[in-house]
């Protein structure tokens, strides 16, 4: 990377809140012994089994293990935060979803929206349907976050997965049982009062890093999706509007002093993406009307366009540039990624960024096409990039 310019001198460190300069989505490898155990002790996976909280005394051994061995290893490789790498976690979403009253799934729907691959469509999406009124109860999040705290000396983050994504995978083209619920309003404010319930939950038990884990604004910058909400009747657009005010309500109730970041994802599971498409559709309204810290972007593949859109970006909040790959397993160099933050830093000052990689490197429990030896070169790689950049992680 070039010498700092007087354009983009160094900007004081920012140590000990986070966003970090190196910082991580959430999600990590699980090991073959974890997979096994799961899949021998729990049983076969389907779209709605191994969710939630499990009484199983040698499985939760086991995961407890393997979680002090993810902390150990996200400490090792310099990052100031650590997550659990949901590895208690079938899926980023299901688990909390799927664990209060009146939401079930099912993968066999999505429309023309397919999980994509460089050989095309390949498997088919899950959606949610409404079963009854939708209520909050305790779960698994919140307690596979008592154990995370307890056994790091690192920054404890959490991930939840965002309330919009309910909305937009609604099976039945987004229609609603008027037995359930007669208007949407209604749906609206049972499922953020429950999320509301959740991040109180967490905010007790200590989280004061919780970010939030989205799909529905990458995908809005895709015209095929585009064109799929438009044939549900909705205004791409206004959903932009929509999902962000319904977020914003949602995490209005946390504390002041918790840290809250959003992560917008065009999809990942196995290698897999559900989007493409530049920021340009989203990047105004959700910039400026979301009301948290950052912003966890992907910039990994010419998929997620130019840095152009970040000009949107308030003075007062960061984009965490998602530059390392967590789907394929080559390592990228320090210098490509330096200079790739000077790109960025043309349209944003370099106080206002981070690194990360691109997403959680397991969003399912199966895990993506690396190994647990590339996963810990590439954490550790970002950790190398922003010290040399920033002069701190």
């Amino acid at each position: 990377m070039p010498a700092q310019t007087a354009t983009h001198e160094r900007p004081s460190p920012k140590v000990n809140a986070p966003p970090f300069r190196a910082d991580h989505v959430g999600s990590l490898l699980r090991t073959p012994e974890l997979k096994t155990a799961r899949e021998t002790i729990l049983g076969p996976h389907t779209a709605e089994a191994n969710i939630g909280p499990h009484d199983n005394a040698r499985l939760a051994a086991i995961e407890d293990e393997q979680i002090r061995d993810a902390i150990a290893m996200q400490k090792r490789v310099g990052l100031k935060l650590a997550t659990d790498g949901e590895l208690r976690r079938r899926s980023w979403m299901l688990e909390l979803f799927l664990g209060w009253d009146g939401i079930g799934a099912t993968r066999s729907g999505g429309g023309p929206i397919k999980w994509r691959s460089e050989t095309g469509a390949s498997q088919d999406m899950t959606e949610f349907r409404v079963e009854g009124p939708i209520k909050w109860k305790p779960g698994s999040i919140v307690q596979a976050f008592r154990f995370l705290k307890a056994n790091t000396d690192l920054v404890p983050k959490v991930g939840l997965p965002s309330p919009s994504v309910v909305h937009y995978f609604l099976e039945k083209g987004g229609k609603l049982d008027p037995a359930i619920y007669k208007d949407r309003d209604a749906f609206w404010n049972d499922l953020i009062r429950a999320f509301q319930q959740e991040i109180i939950a967490l905010v007790d038990a200590g989280a004061d890093y919780i970010q939030i884990d989205d799909v529905c604004f990458a995908y809005l910058c895709d015209p095929v999706h585009r064109a799929h909400v438009q044939s549900r009747g909705y205004d791409p657009d206004q959903s932009v509007r929509l999902y962000t005010q319904k977020i914003n309500e949602a995490i209005a109730v946390a504390p002041a002093h918790v840290t809250l970041t959003l992560h917008t994802c065009r999809g990942n599971r196995e290698g897999h993406w559900v989007a493409e498409g530049a920021y340009d559709a989203v990047a105004e309204a959700l910039f400026n009307e979301m009301k948290v810290k950052a912003f966890f972007l992907e910039y990994d593949t010419e998929r997620a366009g130019g840095f152009v859109p970040l000009r949107f970006l308030p003075p007062d909040k960061v984009a965490v540039l998602g530059l390392v790959s967590s789907k394929k397993p080559a390592l990228e160099s320090a210098d490509l990624l330096m200079r790739r933050l000077d790109e960025a830093a043309a349209v944003v000052p370099l106080e206002q960024l981070a690194i990360s990689p691109q997403c959680g490197f397991a969003s399912s429990y199966r895990g993506n096409p690396l190994s647990l030896a590339d996963q810990e070169a590439k954490l550790r790689r970002i950790v190398e990039v922003a010290e040399r950049v920033w002069g701190t992680a």
